[in-house]
């Protein structure tokens, strides 16, 4: 049996576990920059909020209707994911960290009397050790459980938040009553072309006069999808790769920028930035990629420049990555122009053990120890104090961050005073 847990608007639920004042009213989330609205309470969905909806537009709704507003706060919400992660691993070795809200569990070699039982437990213990509400739907598949999730959060009251599908009746039900564009998998094209094949439920999918179609439409997609809404599992856990096959750091600027030395300023940050994630995963690159973008209604013509280049040898070092990217840029840089957007994308990339040292030109042993001081340094005090002499200390990237809450579980200054 197969259970994915999902944590309920994760990131409203979140806002609310350090600040249980907001229980019960309207909330909304904001993605980077207070752009569109990305997470709803179930209050705010209740008032007509559309999902994704850019703040500026619903803004005189959200005043009418005292609808908080958050600005996105992902240092909170990861932690409170690798929180909620640790938990499951209480239930079973298997589980599969499907997004920051969501895992799928797998009870292979678990003895589990009542199933039911066992959700509202696992329920429970995130309710209680978190403070987040979660809904868990089990079934015979992962794209079963995924329907039976649903069903628990449409039905709370009948379902407690747990729903189980254990027995052919309560699955041929769950088909009906999920519409084909819900099944998981199903995109908006797929979708449209389920309709004008009249096929309207999950049902009718798996109706086997559909088969051939199907088959030839999705392919080995279909297959699956036949497979696991007929109970039978073809889908397993995956394993999340050990690395990242590319590390990109790209940012709009706060204000538009022309002059070249603030440009190298905001690059060699943005390759430093990318140095510390491959050392954070152990891992080195080849490649190096770094692009400018022009504000596109102050120039005519071309707006985008990019290069890439190979390096002689693989490297995880602040200084390498930094000096090729501000090189890169000298080449693709026009004076008199005006940019609003600058990235750099490492690719290629090895374990760190797996690199290969070259007789004729080879990297400077003594960075190696440098960035491991570095990191050792910025670990104990949790801020990037050391720069590149190229970089502004004064100067570090703020996205629009309005109504930021605190890290009240990562940073020291913020954790919650209790008055006894």
């Amino acid at each position: 049996m197969y259970a994915l847990v999902d944590c309920n608007n994760f990131y409203a639920s979140c806002e609310r576990v350090f600040q249980p004042q907001f229980v019960g009213k309207p909330i909304v989330v904001l993605s980077n920059n207070d752009g569109c609205i990305i997470s709803r309470s179930e209050e705010a969905k209740a008032l007509g909020i559309p999902m994704g909806a850019p703040e500026f537009q619903v803004r005189e709704q959200l005043r009418k209707h005292n609808i908080l507003v958050f600005s996105s706060n992902y240092t909170l919400y990861g932690d409170l994911s690798g929180r909620v992660m640790d938990i499951l691993h209480y239930y079973t070795p298997n589980v599969e960290n499907y997004s920051i809200d969501e895992a799928f569990l797998n009870f292979d070699g678990i003895s589990v009397a009542d199933y039911h039982a066992y959700g509202l437990q696992i329920r429970k213990h995130i309710r209680k050790w978190l403070g987040l509400p979660v809904c868990v739907g089990i079934a015979p598949t992962k794209t079963l459980s995924k329907m039976a999730n649903r069903i628990a959060k449409k039905f709370p009251e009948k379902t407690s938040g747990v729903y189980v599908i254990d027995t052919d009746e309560k699955r041929i039900k769950a088909l009906k009553w999920t519409k084909i564009g819900d099944v998981w998998g199903i995109g908006y094209r797929l979708n449209k072309k389920m309709k004008a094949k009249n096929i309207l439920t999950a049902h009718d999918f798996i109706q086997p006069e559909n088969e051939a179609w199907i088959k030839t439409t999705m392919g080995v997609l279909g297959k699956r999808m036949l497979s696991e809404l007929q109970g039978i599992p073809v889908l397993d856990l995956e394993t999340p790769p050990q690395t990242k096959k590319s590390i990109a750091i790209t940012r709009s600027f706060k204000t538009k920028l022309t002059k070249l030395d603030d440009l190298k300023e905001r690059v060699s940050t943005f390759a430093t930035v990318c140095a510390e994630k491959l050392r954070k995963q152990n891992s080195c690159c080849y490649s190096i990629n770094v692009f400018l973008a022009k504000d596109p209604h102050k120039t005519t013509g071309r707006t985008y420049y990019s290069r890439t280049e190979i390096l002689p040898f693989a490297t995880n070092s602040n200084l390498t990555l930094s000096q090729t990217a501000v090189d890169m840029l000298e080449k693709i840089y026009e004076p008199n122009q005006v940019y609003m957007k600058a990235g750099v994308i490492v690719t290629q990339i090895i374990p760190q053990h797996q690199k290969q040292f070259h007789l004729f030109e080879e990297e400077n042993p003594k960075h190696q120890q440098l960035m491991e001081a570095i990191d050792q340094y910025h670990a104990k005090i949790g801020q990037r104090k050391i720069r590149l002499g190229n970089q502004d200390l004064q100067h570090t990237w703020i996205m629009n961050q309005n109504f930021l809450s605190k890290n009240y579980t990562t940073d020291i200054k913020d954790i919650i005073t209790v008055k006894c």
